[in-house]
């Protein structure tokens, strides 16, 4: 097998603003991994919260790269991958799971079958997506909430964590009264005390909050489960839930978990996570990162596994290279092509040809 790199840059149509950083763009590391005339796919971006920056990808891509020589076809390679003895143990997790997207890619291609089927999971449903409302000014956060209801979008993600907690909460309460109908989902990112928490959750609450993500700074788990038992809405890790150890230390004491393929590590290690959680009343959230068509479409294949999908980084883009899991109108999906089912949006249908899909 072969493999080669290449990196572009990721433009959003406007800043996105958290509570902890501003973001305008982010680069892109794009994995093509060829056997016998087929090639897949896989993409990590850049990320200062988690300390990958471009020449970090590559060159883990470039490691990567070397190892997958080794293996006489993809199948033994992503076998490899699982057991740990490729792309382990000191690749970052977001290297780890485009390896595998790759890899999954390539073999769902060459089987000509998508990779939710080459999973064991069922058909992929038509899955509502979060869109988010990053912290903006009240006028536009609410002129935000029309327009993405209108287009079809029934989970609207608000971002929160100003230093004057009240502006989260107008803010808040312009987007409910924009969006009356909508599923209203909280991400202050981490902002908060545990005291503030405690004081703003009732009143998030009776603006009909669903869920909050993360209300507190991270790095006290057990803080955080204990907020969550008297919490009036479903709190949700994702800080705090890193990876299946984290996962395992608060399944049944929170609400929920926010997986994130770059943050876990992969399909595989996201659908372990499902299982430990699984029974235990904490639900599954699958989120993402700000990425092309091509990153979140693993995401796309594991989205009957969730409860809440936070699953819109590709629409935060000003130009999205890829193609093929929809959102534009509030839900994504698998476009039914083997492997992971995107295509270059510039040569949109010749890959289809190329491989014999069917």
């Amino acid at each position: 097998m072969k493999a080669a790199t290449r990196t572009v840059r990721l433009e959003l149509t406007e800043p996105l603003r958290i509570s902890r950083s501003v973001m305008a763009a982010r680069d892109a590391v794009w994995l093509s991994v060829e056997h016998d005339g087929v090639t897949g796919h896989g993409e990590a971006v850049t990320s200062v919260h988690y300390g990958l920056d471009a020449a970090t990808l590559r060159r883990c891509f470039a490691d990567a790269s070397r190892e997958l020589r080794r293996f006489p076809d993809p199948a033994a390679a992503l076998e490899a991958l699982r057991a740990g003895e490729l792309a382990g143990g000191t690749a970052p997790p977001a290297v780890r799971a485009a390896v595998e997207a790759a890899l999954l890619d390539l073999v769902g291609i060459r089987a000509g079958r998508p990779v939710h089927r080459l999973l064991g999971l069922p058909e992929a449903p038509v899955a509502a997506t979060a869109r988010t409302i990053g912290i903006t000014s009240a006028l536009n956060a609410a002129a935000q909430a029309r327009a993405f209801t209108a287009c079809g979008f029934e989970v609207l993600k608000v971002k929160a964590g100003l230093p004057d907690p009240e502006e989260d909460v107008e803010r808040l309460r312009v987007v409910r009264d924009a969006a009356p109908g909508a599923r209203l989902l909280l991400d202050p990112n981490g902002a908060w005390t545990p005291r503030q928490a405690q004081a703003l959750l009732p009143r998030f609450a009776e603006l009909g909050v669903e869920a909050v993500e993360q209300p507190v700074v991270p790095g006290d788990p057990e803080g955080l489960a204990a907020l969550a038992a008297r919490s009036p809405l479903p709190v949700i890790a994702d800080e705090d839930a890193v990876g299946l150890e984290d996962v395992r230390r608060l399944a049944g004491r929170v609400h929920g978990v926010n997986v994130k393929l770059a943050k876990c590590g992969g399909v595989q290690a996201a659908l372990r996570i499902a299982e430990t959680v699984a029974g235990s009343g904490t639900a599954l959230m699958l989120g993402c990162l700000t990425a092309s068509s091509l990153g979140l479409a693993p995401a796309v294949h594991l989205a009957g596994t969730a409860r809440w999908r936070d699953l819109d980084g590709h629409l935060l883009l000003a130009h999205d290279p890829w193609t093929g899991i929809g959102g534009e109108d509030g839900y994504v999906t698998t476009s039914g092509l083997p492997g992971l089912g995107v295509e270059p949006r510039v040569v949109r249908g010749k890959r289809r040809t190329a491989v014999g899909a069917r």
